[in-house]
């Protein structure tokens, strides 16, 4: 019962974000970012309800969810994870960044650990080549980051 009114819950605040945006030019992006946004992913009913508002069908919203890598159509871990996989950082040693990383976090890249502490995601470069690898943490990027650096990131960001 309590995740029926929740799941209500949910869907009228989708449909009120997906309601508020419906006028502005080329809305499906602005209405699923500020969906992601408040959930932290887009709930199964998003795909659904996006396309009533916008009169389109759920075909177009769920190709442009599933289709950008930043879009989650599960929810994420309590901590994310975003190791470059881009050839800078590659070049740089990010291969053995991304292996520890997923030993360390106990998941593979675009998973979530079984206890749903971590999600790993493969980012296809951060910007910032000049400090590769590039790693980031809770949003927060590390230039040169190693197995250290990123054990200190994830502690500082656990602790907060």
């Amino acid at each position: 019962m309590a995740q029926q009114t929740e799941d209500r819950a949910d869907e009228a605040t989708i449909r009120a974000i997906a309601t508020a945006e419906a006028g502005r030019p080329g809305a499906l992006m602005p209405i699923l970012v500020a969906v992601q946004r408040r959930f932290g992913w887009l709930p199964p009913a998003t795909v659904e309800i996006v396309a009533d508002v916008l009169n389109v069908s759920r075909a177009d919203v769920a190709g442009v969810a599933s289709f950008y890598a930043d879009f989650r159509i599960e929810p994420a871990g309590r901590l994310v994870v975003g190791v470059c996989r881009a050839e800078a950082c590659q070049a740089a040693g990010g291969e053995a960044l991304a292996a520890y990383a997923e030993e360390r976090l106990g998941c593979g890249f675009g998973a979530t650990a079984a206890d749903g502490s971590a999600t790993l995601d493969a980012v296809y470069c951060f910007g910032n080549c000049a400090l590769a690898p590039a790693a980031s943490v809770g949003g927060r990027l590390i230039g040169r980051a190693s197995p250290e650096r990123l054990d200190a990131a994830i502690r500082a960001e656990t602790e907060r």
